[in-house]
């Protein structure tokens, strides 16, 4: 299997070396975006228990420890907001806004290079398809000697490996974009909706709210 694609990689060309760049970065960026994500998700519906038998039972440095033990973009949100318990409701959501600036462009940084990677891959693809055909027309219509069925075979060998390396590259980048687009959307909307929640739950419960545990 592995010699069948080193066959195919050195027949496409140098069109080849273009697509094997870019599908590195694709990877790249899909294995690092997994991992972040992977890291940044939260089981919403516990944080919320958690968060909520604290709150109610008037004790923020529990809700806050909850948050500080739990590193995630969605925990670092809220808790600058329970932070800022004892300031006015404006304050609160100010706070987390403030946070939610920092946090949700690291959710969403690179993803978007992915769309843009694929589309690059078909062009390569194809740069290397028209190099292989160019290459395939100046064979038959050369004059010298030599096999031109060799060199015909040759350059449309160039030309599809080309096209089917760039094809299968941008799949997997457009697959990989996909995904981790559905994740990062699915993570931004547990966050917005776990902050409404919290706002809500510190301006109903913050008269019983106390600075210590």
């Amino acid at each position: 299997m592995l010699q069948t694609i080193s066959a195919a990689f050195h027949e496409g060309g140098w069109g080849m070396w273009l697509i094997l760049i870019t599908s590195i970065f694709i990877i790249g960026i899909i294995v690092e975006r997994s991992v972040y994500l992977f890291k940044a998700s939260v089981d919403k519906d516990k944080l919320l228990a958690l968060l909520k038998s604290q709150v109610m039972a008037g004790n923020v440095q529990g809700a806050i420890k909850v948050c500080s033990g739990n590193p995630t973009p969605m925990t670092r949100i809220v808790q600058a907001g329970l932070m800022k318990f004892n300031k006015s409701d404006d304050e609160v959501q100010a706070a987390m806004d403030e946070a939610a600036l920092r946090e949700l462009p690291k959710i969403n940084a690179r993803t978007p290079y992915l769309a843009m990677l694929s589309n690059f891959a078909v062009m390569a693809g194809l740069i290397g398809t028209i190099t292989g055909m160019i290459k395939a027309f100046k064979s038959v219509g050369d004059d010298q000697g030599g096999n031109k069925a060799t060199e015909l075979a040759g350059a449309i060998s160039e030309a599809l490996n080309c096209t089917a390396f760039g094809i299968g590259t941008s799949l997997v980048g457009l697959l990989g974009y996909s995904l981790i687009q559905g994740k990062t959307t699915k993570v931004s909307d547990d966050i917005n909706e776990v902050t409404v929640q919290v706002v809500n739950l510190v301006v109903n419960h913050r008269s019983s709210m106390q600075p210590q545990a």
